[in-house]
């Protein structure tokens, strides 16, 4: 899957991925995915829950290795 704009959010703690990621997807347009690394193991309950609360859908999540989390989401509209 392609992405339209990519988040390294690795070595931030709770509530940074999400802020970040919140930021960063205020600037698409609806529709278009953002690619999120992460490596705090809270994200793997934040993202999810920060997507359904916000109306995005969590199209990829995987293990990239070690703690590495990827997370493809895309902007609702």
């Amino acid at each position: 899957m392609t992405w339209d704009a990519e988040l390294d959010a690795r070595g931030l703690l709770c509530p940074l991925p999400v802020l970040k990621a919140r930021k960063r997807l205020a600037a698409l347009g609806p529709g278009q995915v953002l690619r999120m690394l992460a490596d705090d193991p809270a994200a793997l309950i934040d993202v999810p829950h920060f997507c359904a609360e916000q109306g995005h859908d969590l199209v990829g999540q995987r293990e990239l290795g070690g703690r590495e989390q990827e997370y493809l989401i895309r902007k609702g509209g």
